[in-house]
């Protein structure tokens, strides 16, 4: 998974809309354009600080940027739904594996599972 799941999320409206798909036909219709745009911010932050990390970044500052985001998709919540929740953790753990960060590793010191990413800080 390379694109951002609210890229995929807005690419679906967009193409559902222009296929003429009515509100509450479809979910891709139905999902609002506020809610794609935070969690498009709140990923693209996390992206950064993710790059900003050095190759000798320590756990701590590595869950503090896991934390940071799943904070900012706490505020931008409008219900995410199975299928987005499992999205959005897909592409957290992407990001940081994509940085060379060992995220089962990470996981292990922790004694948590990989899938476990942002269980600590997640309302959603």
């Amino acid at each position: 998974m390379t694109e951002r799941p609210s890229q995929t999320w807005q690419n679906a409206k967009t193409a559902a809309e222009a296929a003429g798909v009515r509100p509450g036909e479809s979910y891709a219709v139905d999902i609002d354009p506020a809610f794609i745009a935070a969690v498009d911010q709140a990923l693209a932050g996390y992206e950064a600080e993710v790059r900003a990390l050095t190759p000798a970044a320590t756990d701590e500052q590595i869950w503090a940027t896991v934390e940071h985001v799943v904070t900012a998709l706490n505020q931008a919540d409008e219900g995410i739904d199975t299928i987005e929740r499992e999205e959005l953790a897909e592409y957290l753990d992407h990001v940081l594996d994509r940085a060379g960060i060992d995220v089962t590793a990470l996981a292990t010191r922790r004694g948590i599972d990989r899938a476990e990413l942002t269980d600590s800080w997640r309302d959603w």
